[in-house]
């Protein structure tokens, strides 16, 4: 179930039924799992600016199996993060029980998320991610699982308690074949403590028009078992706003609308708590890029950070004039010295020491 304080859209949520270890949150705004963007060190961010929960990426549980050093940093707890959910996809209902057992072992995570909405071929061909949504019944089977095994390494360790599992979804395979209903009842049936949709079929992959109707019927279809998150052209504190008023979802779950803008959620949590917000300057923007800079260069050294960085530096400096020349020096920036000297023009700020 879903708490709210007053009528204002901006409020607490709790995900958790009987029988669950219920995880309260302080407001509904979040922070979507995002290849390639939401890392540890991005995440800080998101929390420090008012995102409630933040997601990581998303973690194959068949690597977590075979014991992939890589899955250890996706999963991480970042500095600021005072809950956080770990994803996990796979299509196969044993060795997603097996990841999960895995990533309790392994992290402190508040909840266990899992892919039923990822589009991308590769992840589909495994039977994960967008293949739940077109097959309700492998959906069922791996939430159950994923479920069980939680509840079952929370007998082992009581300390730790019964989990939240969670599970991101689609609106269906394609424009014929709309199965979020077969979808939600599959995920309700087998236990989900919480449902975000992204309003768009797998065949839109990002394009196109995400449908909020349908968050509104799933809404109303739900009704009031499990809180329901939506995810879809939500880019905005006034698309945030409309989204919550017009599908009556418990909250929103920004995606590529947060990429390399960590403020969209004080300005979000603003808008709907007063009715106004500030837009930052662009020098408060890029600052914060250095920031997630500096925490990346600590944890995967400056050669690894200064090639992540690139593409979200793009982001960081949108809006500059003279951006496309700007945007050719910064996807060959190889230091942390090399986008001092590329932003130093609009910062007055910029250090040369090792603070970044």
């Amino acid at each position: 179930m879903s708490g709210t304080s007053g009528d204002c859209l901006y409020h607490a949520v709790t995900i958790g039924a009987d029988g669950t270890k219920k995880l309260t949150l302080d407001g509904n705004l979040f922070l979507a799992p995002i290849a390639g963007y939401s890392d540890r060190a991005f995440r800080s961010l998101c929390v420090e600016y008012g995102a409630s929960m933040c997601t990581t990426e998303m973690v194959s549980a068949e690597a977590l199996t075979r014991g992939s050093s890589k899955t250890e940093e996706l999963m991480a707890r970042a500095p600021a993060e005072k809950v956080y959910t770990v994803q996990i996809f796979g299509g196969n209902a044993d060795v997603m029980a097996r990841g999960t057992k895995l990533v309790l072992e392994r992290t402190d995570c508040n909840c266990i998320d899992i892919n039923g909405g990822c589009p991308v071929p590769k992840i589909i061909k495994s039977g994960a991610g967008s293949m739940l949504t077109k097959e309700p019944d492998r959906l069922f089977s791996i939430v159950k699982a994923v479920k069980q095994a939680v509840g079952d390494y929370a007998k082992e360790h009581p300390e730790r308690g019964n989990i939240p599992v969670t599970i991101k979804i689609r609106s269906g395979w394609d424009a014929t074949h709309m199965t979020w209903k077969e979808t939600v009842v599959a995920a309700l049936e087998a236990g989900a403590d919480a449902l975000t949709l992204h309003a768009r079929t797998r065949a839109q992959g990002y394009e196109g028009v995400s449908d909020w109707n349908i968050l509104a019927q799933v809404v109303q279809m739900v009704d009031g078992r499990i809180p329901v998150f939506g995810s879809g052209d939500a880019h905005s504190p006034e698309t945030a706003r409309d989204m919550l008023v017009q599908t009556g979802v418990d909250g929103v779950m920004f995606a590529r609308g947060a990429m390399g803008d960590p403020f969209l959620f004080k300005r979000t949590r603003d808008f709907l708590t007063t009715g106004s917000y500030e837009q930052e300057p662009l020098e408060e923007r890029l600052q914060a890029g250095f920031r997630e800079l500096a925490l990346n260069v600590e944890y995967k050294g400056e050669k690894g950070a200064c090639l992540d960085m690139r593409k979200k530096f793009c982001a960081y400096s949108s809006g500059i004039r003279g951006g496309g020349q700007l945007r050719k020096q910064v996807v060959a920036a190889l230091t942390v010295e090399d986008y001092r000297t590329i932003f130093a023009p609009y910062m007055s700020c910029i250090k040369t020491d090792t603070s970044v």
